[in-house]
């Protein structure tokens, strides 16, 4: 197993951490300073020399209008708009026209855990749509829908909460997914937050606020 993953493996640090630890000669092998690339076993000593981090972890509401990744000319993303340190990035996405719940943090582990749909981690959403909903929608929406590119949703929960409302559980992340599922249909998506990731809760923090959490209580320990 190459270095950097085995060192990810063992929660130690990310595999991009683990490479810069690497650079900076402070990840031993069998007493051994470590290289980039790196094969190892079980039957290797691995140890790390002066390294320490305080890891963060924050719910933040994310306004509408905000990117979470790589802004383009004119736009601002979470980064521009926030007093973190330059290694807190959020988990995930979360659309441009689209607000509420992200995590931010500087704990690259945690990424794998929270973004695996294995591990079937639960989105909630408020979707508002651009007119009344049937009944029949709804249920196709539960049972899973045919997006643009000829994937089929997995099945999720959904709830009316008023005729053009309804509160949308899914346990997977497609780009866009809840537009696209709504486009499917004929609908079109006037507003979209997100107000719970697994069990961390939007609650009433109003927009560009955010939380602190811990790691115990991001993944449910």
């Amino acid at each position: 197993m190459r270095i950097n993953k085995y060192l990810a493996s063992q929660d130690i640090c990310s595999r991009r951490e683990a490479d810069k630890l690497i650079q900076e000669g402070k990840i031993l092998v069998n007493g051994k300073i470590a290289t980039l690339g790196l094969d190892v076993s079980d039957e290797d000593k691995v140890e790390v020399v002066g390294y320490h981090k305080n890891y963060v972890y924050y719910a933040y509401h994310k306004p509408m209008g905000i990117v979470t990744h790589s802004p383009q000319a004119g736009e601002q993303s979470i980064q521009n708009i926030t007093n973190f340190d330059s290694d807190v990035f959020p988990v995930g996405r979360l659309d441009k026209d689209s607000r509420g719940l992200i995590i931010l943090t500087n704990d690259g582990r945690i990424t794998k855990k929270i973004l695996n749909p294995e591990l079937r981690l639960e989105k909630e959403y408020i979707v508002t749509l651009n007119r009344s909903i049937s009944n029949n929608d709804i249920a196709k929406l539960r049972d899973g829908v045919k997006l643009d590119t000829g994937y089929y949703t997995k099945p999720c929960r959904v709830k009316r909460l008023a005729e053009d409302i309804v509160k949308i559980t899914l346990i997977e992340g497609k780009n866009r997914q809840i537009r696209r599922m709504a486009k499917s249909l004929k609908y079109n998506v006037i507003d979209l937050l997100r107000i719970r990731i697994g069990n961390i809760e939007l609650n009433d923090m109003p927009e560009g606020t955010y939380r602190k959490l811990s790691e115990q209580k991001l993944l449910g320990k």
